[in-house]
């Protein structure tokens, strides 16, 4: 076996650059590039090894270890996890500040490679700035924190570790039923160290994602259960995006006369005019879609978590004797809510169905009821996003502005507050793709810096970044970032003056407003922020604008800038599309001295008694 002689963190980025990944006839580099905010625990090891394959993987400094991470996050999720990109940080602050965006990649079961530095292996100069000293524990560090959050973990102690932890952890990111975070602890002693490593690891290696069809047995039963079926329902996941499965779905629903609502992760899967897409579904949904899903009779899930937004906590699909149906690639998810699994790749099995099915189709009645539902729902929807004379708009209108003034191909992208609700039941696309929101954790800040790391993946499509100014007070520093590297986003800041969306949520349990809104909180002087002065100091172009009218104008400015553009505009914290959307379980306290409260639980105990007594 030949050798080559190199540091462990030369030998690791020589491995990153010769992974490819294969994407239609194209083989591409499968590391978009890595993320990197040098500290004295990387920049000596991996700074210098990235600084000699900088040709072929390129290093993006970035402004913040939690931005980088989403942005990475979000350029896996626009590649449907046919590309990722890595983030390393030195060992403590920074390491800590990647955790959340790891958690975001593990539960959106998106790949992320994580190279934190880590104490020296030696331990000679022991303790070091920044090490965490566990007085029980002499092997604990700050990168311990990762563990949970990833679908891999190791500590490289030893250069020679690093020849079986990159394989298991490219096997990982690149499986499509384990796919999530892989994090390599890389020792900042470690880093330097040389050792020889076998030649093969260097090898130029293509990944594409396996494709498993169902098994036999637990395909004939599907088929069973849905050509029994009177009231069926299709719930489309991220999943079926993952899979590049959009086409074959929308063909299935046409071929068999099928209804289907979207998640969040999955809208877009289907054009939103297609006859047969209800739209959102769940806590977040349409009408249309929650009141089909109330009398399905068997829900084919289709490449989703079945979280409880999606399912009404569980109290959506309420008719009697009614069997989910769960196609998707991991059998943890395939089993949830004691469903019927059928384990396999979206577009195999939706290829599977629909060749076992033939010219099965759905009744004709149920079919043309969906059809209707759909047109009631678009009137009643549309009036919730024109422009009217109050004072200040709704989140709804300024989608509607937003999408008066976008073209096909326009991506827009969310993650947290109100903005994700209105969305989901508003926002129309017609191509894959075109709505990006990270609901799986919901991370606030996720906004902008997810926005560049999907510019960096799709540069040939206009990014539309909604933000709440909660979100962008909370991590807007990758908006510098964006301006940096030339990838231009349009962010819209809808300043409510707090947490909107979550002060409502406080007033539907009982609550008074309190510490939600910035005047309901305590203060001796309420705030004045101006967002486009502050976008201006990071580099982007930045107004203020007043109503609907001034809006759709700047909107058109903003495409045709050349760097990034940031609108603000004032919107009413209160108001939201009250049509459509169904019951969440957020627990209310037995016990209260206010009577609201006291009332709230009343219809809380109703609510969950239903739910129960739907099974």
């Amino acid at each position: 076996m030949k050798t080559i002689r190199l540091t462990a963190a030369q030998a690791l980025v020589r491995a990153m650059s010769a992974q490819r990944a294969r994407i239609g006839d194209a083989t591409v580099p499968l590391f978009g590039g890595v993320f990197a905010i040098f500290g004295h625990g990387n920049v000596a090891g991996l700074g210098e090894a990235l600084y000699g394959v900088r040709d072929v993987l390129p290093t993006y400094r970035a402004h913040n270890e939690q931005g980088m991470a989403l942005a990475a996050t979000a350029f896996a999720k626009a590649s449907r996890r046919r590309r990722m990109m890595a983030c390393t940080s030195s060992i403590g602050p920074g390491a800590l500040n990647m955790v959340t965006a790891a958690a975001v990649a593990h539960v959106n079961r998106l790949p992320l490679l994580l190279l934190p530095g880590d104490v020296f292996a030696t331990r000679r100069p022991d303790p070091v700035l920044q090490q965490i000293e566990d007085f029980g524990d002499g092997t604990a560090s700050a990168n311990d924190c990762f563990k949970p959050v990833s679908r891999y973990f190791d500590r490289i102690t030893r250069p020679e570790q690093l020849i079986p932890a990159f394989a298991r952890a490219m096997q990982v990111l690149t499986d499509p039923a384990d796919c999530g975070p892989a994090t390599l602890a890389f020792c900042q002693d470690v880093q330097t160290q040389a050792a020889e490593f076998p030649d093969h690891m260097f090898e130029e290696r293509v990944w594409q994602p396996r494709r498993p069809p169902p098994d036999v047995s637990e395909l004939a039963e599907v088929v069973r259960l849905l050509r029994e079926a009177r009231r069926p329902l299709v719930v489309a996941g991220g999943g079926v995006l993952y899979a590049e499965a959009e086409a074959a779905l929308a063909a299935f629903l046409t071929a068999h006369g099928i209804p289907a609502g979207e998640t969040q992760a999955g809208k877009s899967s289907l054009p939103a005019s297609h006859p047969l897409n209800m739209g959102a579904i769940g806590v977040t949904g349409t009408q249309a879609a929650d009141d089909l899903a109330a009398e399905a009779d068997v829900i084919l899930a289709i490449g989703t978590r079945l979280q409880d937004f999606t399912t009404g906590s569980r109290s959506l699909f309420a008719a009697a004797g009614r069997r989910i149906v769960s196609l998707n690639i991991q059998p943890f998810d395939a089993g949830k809510h004691n469903g019927v699994p059928l384990v396999a790749d979206a577009l195999a099995g939706l290829q599977a169905l629909t060749a076992a099915l033939g010219d099965w189709r759905a009744p004709t009645a149920w079919t043309e009821s969906a059809r209707a539902g759909k047109r009631a729902w678009a009137e009643v929807a549309a009036r919730y996003t024109v422009a009217t004379n109050a004072a200040l708009p709704s989140d709804a209108q300024v989608i509607g502005a937003v999408q008066r003034t976008s073209r096909p191909g326009d991506i827009v992208l969310n993650a947290a507050g109100g903005v994700p609700g209105e969305l989901h039941k508003h926002w129309q696309t017609e191509e894959p793709l075109g709505y990006h929101m990270e609901y799986g954790f919901s991370c606030m800040g996720y906004e902008i810096a997810g926005g560049l790391g999907v510019k960096m993946a799709l540069p040939e499509r206009n990014v539309i970044v909604f933000v709440g100014d909660g979100s962008y007070l909370l991590l807007n520093s990758e908006l510098a970032t964006s301006v940096m590297l030339g990838k231009k986003l349009t962010v819209v800041v809808l300043d409510n003056r707090g947490y909107g969306c979550i002060n409502r949520l406080q007033r539907a349990t009982g609550g008074e407003s309190f510490n939600n809104l910035l005047r309901d909180t305590l203060h001796e002087e309420l705030p004045d922020i101006d967002f486009a002065a502050h976008a201006r100091s990071l580099g982007a172009i930045a107004e203020k604008v007043s109503g609907i009218t001034e809006l759709e104008s700047a909107l058109t400015r903003a495409r045709e800038s050349k760097r990034s553009h940031v609108i603000v505009i004032d919107t009413d914290p209160m108001t939201i599309t009250d049509a459509g959307g169904h019951w969440w379980d957020v627990a209310v306290p037995e016990v209260s001295a206010r009577s609201q409260v006291r009332d709230a639980h009343d219809r809380y105990l109703q609510a969950t008694a239903a739910r129960d007594a739907a099974g």
